[in-house]
This record gives structure tokens, sequence and C-alpha cells, in this order.
């Protein structure tokens, strides 16, 4: 199965963020850091903690490998630290985690909330929180113009965010800003729930993003998900089995990665449809698969790819043996795409045909 490669963020590209933000945030630190930061809870003060927090615990990630939770460690500064201090702070867990990232191997994996990351997503990791909380914290203290240069929101934007256009590339700090819900760009809704990702499953001309929980229930209740839709979409099948990935969250049986995806056309970055999986395998290893292509995206191939590819992912997963797959009767388009992903037919009924898939050889 092909791996997603967006650019690769480095230890040098973590170093120079911390650079940019340690110089901004010095110019203010004659200030009043108590306040609140732009758009958050948290004090002007304590968000900078969190940033040096961040990069440490992205650091400890990948140096253990972690599989499956945070490393049990915290980050506070001493009673009586300035934020001059706070800043040595980040600067010092900016090192951190460049040396970590120099470190490790470009197959390392370790886990995040969002995915397990590679170094590069790691590193990329701490680029944006470090440059985003810089300005929540510039805003709290009424620093309104700053900019960090084009260069690594770009960078982030092509690592984290493959599910969104993006636009010029002059233009990639406001663009990052609005895909974090902290901006607003001309015809484009304002982002209310975001996220990113480090490893969409790609085929040739789609990637697939998961709509995880909190995604799914935006979707469920009318919202885009975070993503940038087609003009027909999102349609009336992905808000389904988006509103069945929320209720399974709330009785405790979800499964990450075996829920709905997002088809991200890869192109213009929209989104054209949904497929995935209505559960995970049972016990004799069956899961089904299920999708729904916007008319608009119909007829070029798209929902065959995108097949292929989750079903090469659903078989690199422990304790998948079989895929199914149901097509109606009169449905010629949805037959088609299951005979090319390379499904054979398994019986009939009730005006469908069922559909098999078993791992390659």
């Amino acid at each position: 199965m092909m791996m997603y490669k967006g650019s690769p963020a480095t230890a040098t590209d973590v170093e120079l963020a911390v650079s940019i933000a340690t110089e901004a945030l010095r110019a203010v630190t004659h200030r009043d850091w108590s306040t609140p930061a732009a758009g958050l809870d948290w004090s002007c003060y304590d968000t900078a903690v969190h940033v040096a927090e961040d990069l440490v615990s992205y650091a400890a990630q990948l140096a253990v490998r972690a599989t499956d939770a945070y490393v049990p460690l915290e980050v506070r500064a001493d009673e009586g630290t300035t934020p001059a201090g706070v800043l040595d702070m980040i600067t010092a867990s900016g090192r951190f985690l460049s040396a970590i990232v120099s470190l490790a191997k470009p197959e390392d994996r370790a886990w995040h909330p969002a995915g397990m990351a590679d170094p590069g997503g790691f590193a990329a990791m701490g680029v944006i929180e470090t440059l985003l909380h810089t300005h929540d914290v510039l805003g709290g203290l009424g620093v309104h113009d700053w900019q960090p240069g084009p260069e690594l929101p770009a960078l982030v934007l092509d690592r984290l965010f493959p599910h969104l256009p993006h636009g010029d590339a002059d233009d990639s700090w406001r663009t990052l800003l609005w895909a974090t819900g902290r901006g607003e760009l001309p015809g484009r809704s304002r982002q209310t729930i975001w996220r990113w990702y480090f490893d969409p499953v790609p085929a040739e001309r789609v990637l697939l993003c998961e709509i995880t929980p909190n995604v799914a229930a935006d979707l469920h209740a009318g919202g885009t998900g975070g993503f940038v839709w087609a003009e027909d979409g999102p349609g009336e099948g992905t808000r389904y089995a988006a509103g069945r990935t929320a209720e399974a969250r709330e009785k405790g049986v979800y499964r990450p990665g075996w829920g709905p995806y997002a088809i991200i056309r890869a192109s213009d970055r929209r989104a054209i449809g949904g497929m995935g999986f209505h559960t995970a395998p049972d016990k004799e290893g069956r899961a089904e698969l299920g999708y729904d292509l916007l008319p608009s995206a119909r007829g070029n191939g798209y929902a065959t790819e995108a097949a292929k590819a989750l079903s090469g992912w659903a078989f690199g997963q422990p304790g998948c043996t079989l895929l199914a797959a149901e097509a109606d009767d009169d449905n010629a388009p949805s037959h088609g795409v299951l005979r090319r992903a390379g499904f054979t037919e398994a019986g009939s009924g009730e005006g469908t045909v069922r559909y098999t898939l078993s791992p390659p050889a």
C-alpha cells in the first residue's frame, strides 16, 4: 500500500520556528502575561508554558516510540518564573524535539491522539504549535499583525492539512489561521471544527481522511466536518455514516480507523464523498465496506481508486480476513466499482448483490 508523502518537516524547521517565535515574544515580555491569550481560555503565560510542554511531549513520544498514550511526564514553570524564563523553556524544549527528530529513523512511528506519526509529523506538529500559540499570545498582548513568513506555514499546511485547499503560497499564514479556526478567507466558511492528518490513505488521485468522532458529530449535525466539499456535498450517506460513528463513541465501541473516511480529490483538495466500514472486523475477521460518492464526481474512477486503497489499508491491519460490500440490483455503476476494485459476487437477495474480497495471496 502507498504511504502519504507530504512536504518533509525537519529538525531545522523546528529550530527555525522556535527562533522566530521567541524573537517576537521577547519584544513583549514587559507586558502583562496574565491576560488571556487570543481565542483561548488560558493566559498568555500559561499558553507559552503549554508550547514548551508540547515540544517536550512530542520529543518524548518519538523517543520511546509510544504506542497508545502520552509518556507520563509534566512540564511546568517554577514559581516566580518570568516570561523571559518561559521563553528559555521554549528554546530548550524545541532543541529537545529537534535532537530527537534528527536521531529518529524515517520509519519510526509514535502515538498521538490524531494518529500514529513519523518524525516529520512530530516536527510539523512542533512547528505549528509554536507558530499558532505565538500568534495567540501576541494577540492577547495587543499585537495583531505578526506573521512568521510564508515558508513554515506552507510546509505544515502541506504536511498536516492535505484535505484542505491551500491557495496562494504567499498567503499561507492566513490560510493556516483559517484552517485552524483562527481567521477567515474569502469564499470559505469559517472553520468551527478542525483537525490535522498525518497519514491519510493515498490512492493515485484521491486521499482518504478518517472521519473521527468529533468530526463525525459535526457532519451529522449539518456541518462540514472541517472539509471543503464540492458544491453538491456532503452526501446524505456520508452524514448518516458519520452519525453512526458518533453513536459508536457514545456507546464505547468506536474503533479508530474502522469508520467512515472523506474522499479528498487531490487536484483541488475538495471532499467528493465518503467511504468506510460499517464496523470493525467481527470475530471471523469480516468487515463491510460502503461508500457515497457525490454526483458531480461520478464517472471518473475515483470510487474504484478509493476502494482499492482502503481495502489495502484494511488488510494491512491485524484481524481483517474478508471484506464484504453490497450493491442494489439496478445500480450498475456501483457493481462496476466493486468489480474493478477486485470484489467478486457472493450471492444476492432482497434487491441487492453481495460481494466479497479476500486479502491478496
